[in-house]
């Protein structure tokens, strides 16, 4: 038998980088369930909550784009960070970015089936073998989004570039939708636009502040996506690019989407929607047929999110992998693809069986709810530790004077300090905000719990990498010159699988 190439296949460019940051943040989705979310958080002050999210983001997106010139590897934050803080809060960052992004499928399955019932039911289908097809129910809306899941991981385990091409055409016809709704609801809308949606002191507690940036930083979420695949790409500064563009494309998407919304609906009618806040904004301002359009966009890139994020992390899988941090099976790279199909159907078969856990939560807004507050959590964490690896590694550029010291320490480090105070304000206010634990995502330890039990995860898989299988990461992972010791992906380690 032979054995699978050593390296993945380069094949992509700047614009599949722009596809796969733009389809994992996807903006569509985060705009539809999200605006009422955030608006139920911060009332009417949505707008600067985005920008101020904004500002740490970019910091720590040039502390990713330094630190991938540097040290181009698929596992990026889990390898920069494992370099320059020390092989621990690497493999953490590692970790924490893998189980929430299986959170995330987990959950945006469910918004992907949601979406689907509720075209089938536009078309008067309501229901198939006896069972209801209610886009509310948890249970039906799960099993429908884990057929995508299935379709989408076949795809990604074919070619990530036929993906990235798919995704880019979805991209196309979702922001047209975006935009021309959007615009139309600015155009239109009778609420006047007001100053007060930009003023952060409007705001009514630091809780409330905190809470809706952690949200906001979740909504950009995904854009680091590219740098998954700068092993992929022709050039290595392809990721970098396409991240940037990626990223302030959703910033000008996120302001505009988030004025119109407020020009078109009051307060309550935001909070009031919630999740369908899109498809109810196209309902307000079009007839049939062009009203389902909004639900056609949501669906779209819903599929495109799903798929983008299985690619990256199969990815990080396979650094891990590589480091014998994790087992074999994670390296195997098919023979004719180039991709690392095995940790791809992994990754699916996972995050299926999240989702099917996730069922306990009876209601989908309630689930959408709970992993949107959970996940913001973490990725302020892993955000915030590799912003700030970027600011040790590079502290030499102290001494080279002003402009690099702050482009290369002194905006990467205040960036990441900035995601872990606010990640760490917020985590309090959830454990002194009541005084019981339920199964709520009203509840502040329920919310709490979620983000301690995937940190005390990550912990106790370190624990088993270090001393069960003797990685080399916790051994020699990390010498004075900075460089990794790497395993080529078809040598035997050694190791258990």
């Amino acid at each position: 038998m032979s054995h699978p190439p050593a390296e993945l296949r380069r094949s992509l460019g700047v614009i599949d980088g722009v596809a796969i940051a733009a389809s994992s943040t996807a903006a569509t989705t985060s705009i539809a369930i999200g605006m009422g979310t955030l608006a139920a958080t911060v009332g009417l002050q949505a707008p600067v909550l985005l920008l101020l999210a904004f500002l740490p983001v970019l910091g720590i997106a040039c502390a990713y784009a330094r630190l991938n010139r540097s040290e181009p590897n698929c596992g990026s934050g889990y390898v920069w960070v494992g370099t320059s803080l020390g092989p621990w809060p690497g493999f953490l960052v590692g970790w924490v970015n893998v189980v929430g992004v299986i959170i995330f499928l987990a959950y945006t399955s469910a918004v992907t089936g949601s979406v689907i019932l509720q075209f089938a039911n536009k078309a008067h289908l309501t229901s198939v073998a006896g069972i209801t097809l209610d886009p509310d129910s948890t249970a039906v809306t799960t099993l429908v989004g884990l057929v995508v899941l299935t379709g989408v991981t076949v795809m990604a385990v074919t070619g990530v570039r036929s993906a990235t091409r798919l995704q880019a055409w979805l991209l196309v016809f979702e922001y047209a939708v975006l935009l021309v709704f959007c615009g139309w609801a600015l155009i239109t809308g009778e609420h006047s636009v007001s100053l007060s949606w930009f003023n952060p002191f409007a705001i009514e507690s630091g809780t409330a502040f905190a809470q809706g940036l952690v949200l906001a930083v979740f909504f950009f979420w995904g854009w680091d996506a590219s740098f998954s695949v700068t092993e992929e790409t022709q050039e290595v500064g392809d990721s970098a690019r396409g991240g940037f563009i990626a990223l302030f494309a959703m910033l000008g998407l996120f302001l505009f989407a988030s004025v119109a919304f407020q020009r078109e609906m009051s307060l309550p009618e935001l909070i009031e929607q919630g999740p369908q806040g899109f498809t109810y904004l196209g309902a307000k301002l079009a007839d049939e047929p062009w009203a389902s359009l909004p639900l056609l966009a949501l669906m779209f890139s819903a599929v495109a999110s799903v798929q983008s994020s299985v690619i990256p992390t199969a990815r990080g899988l396979l650094a891990m992998g590589r480091d014998r941090t994790m087992g074999r099976v994670w390296t195997r790279i098919h023979p004719r693809y180039g991709t690392p199909a095995a940790g791809t159907v992994l990754v699916m078969a996972i995050a299926t069986g999240v989702a099917l856990l996730a069922l306990a939560i009876p209601k989908l807004n309630d689930m959408i709810l709970a992993a949107v507050n959970s996940i913001g959590l973490v990725v302020a964490l892993y955000y915030g530790l590799t912003a700030i690896a970027c600011a040790v590694r590079f502290r030499s550029a102290l001494r080279q004077g002003p402009r690099e010291a702050v482009l290369a320490v002194g905006v990467p480090g205040a960036s990441g300090v900035a995601l872990l105070v606010i990640g760490g304000y917020l985590g309090y206010s959830y454990l002194t905000g009541t005084d019981h634990f339920e199964l709520s995502p009203d509840n502040g330890w329920f919310m709490f719990s979620l983000p301690c039990a995937i940190v005390a995860s990550g912990l106790v898989m370190a624990a088993w990498a270090k001393y069960r299988r003797r990685s080399p990461y916790f051994v020699t992972g990390r010498g004075t010159d900075g460089d990794r010791l790497r395993l080529p992906v078809d040598r035997p380690a050694g190791s258990a699988p």
